[in-house]
């Protein structure tokens, strides 16, 4: 089951702790999360990777990234 947490807007760490979140509460499944900053972006994934969560992909669009995340 894929879900989608929209996280554009907010400052760090509230994106990380958002995801944090949402990735304990899946426990497994397909994630994705907007955001809307350069720093955001790089916390977000390293978070998920941290939790054992797998990058898929990262794409931007006018300055807004999706974060495919991957959880097993």
């Amino acid at each position: 089951m894929s879900e989608t947490i929209d996280e554009r807007g907010l400052s760090c760490p509230q994106p990380v702790l958002d995801t944090l979140a949402k990735i304990a509460a899946m426990g497994s499944g397909e994630l994705d999360v907007l955001v809307d900053t350069e720093a955001s972006k790089e916390n977000v994934a390293r978070a998920a990777q941290g939790k054992g969560w797998r990058v898929e992909s990262i794409t931007e669009d006018g300055g807004e990234y999706t974060l495919k995340l991957i959880g097993a």
